[in-house]
């Protein structure tokens, strides 16, 4: 026998390694593909949320009032009597009770701007016997105003250019908030 012949014929004969994926790697690809598309839809649909509540956000923020004046009027015992407070978004003062005190049948509380030593301009007599309510005021009523007084008058008020009665039931100071 030749030695080439055998040495050929002992030679292990290679077969070509297999091309094929592991079934269990492809899972895994597929699975990762999976885990990366959820969180892929999961990033959006937070993304979307997110932005709808600032909107929301936004809009509410708009609604607030926006409170540029306060004042709170002291009774004779320099006790809070009412807190006067101005919105120039609606153009209405709100005058909230913080006492028990109310007019009588014949009588009426009517609301005082005061500038200065200028004559006190009325700004509305207070209708309601409610806790709070709304007085529709220009924001021009209120420039160059310091305080705010409230006296009690007959029915329905004094008419405009007539001086309030004297002394007066509330007062205070208007304080001009910082936005």
């Amino acid at each position: 026998m030749n030695d080439t012949a055998t040495a050929t014929d002992n030679t292990p004969v290679s077969t070509p390694a297999s091309r094929r994926v592991s079934p269990w790697w492809r899972a895994l690809a597929i699975f990762l593909l999976l885990v990366l598309l959820m969180g892929w839809a999961a990033n959006a649909s937070m993304m979307t949320q997110l932005k709808a509540q600032i909107q929301h956000a936004q809009a509410r923020l708009i609604e607030v009032p926006q409170i540029r004046q306060v004042a709170v009027l002291l009774d004779n015992q320099q006790q809070p009597a009412m807190l006067v407070t101005y919105n120039p978004k609606n153009g209405a003062l709100l005058v909230q009770r913080l006492n028990e005190v109310k007019e009588g049948r014949e009588d009426s509380m009517q609301v005082w701007a005061i500038a200065g030593d200028a004559a006190p301009r009325s700004l509305g007599v207070v209708t309601s016997k409610y806790k709070t309510l709304q007085m529709p005021v220009k924001e021009t009523d209120l420039q160059g105003v310091t305080e705010i007084g409230v006296s009690a008058e007959n029915k329905g008020g004094v008419a405009t250019g007539v001086a309030p009665s004297l002394p007066w039931l509330f007062k205070g100071w208007l304080v001009q908030k910082s936005i």
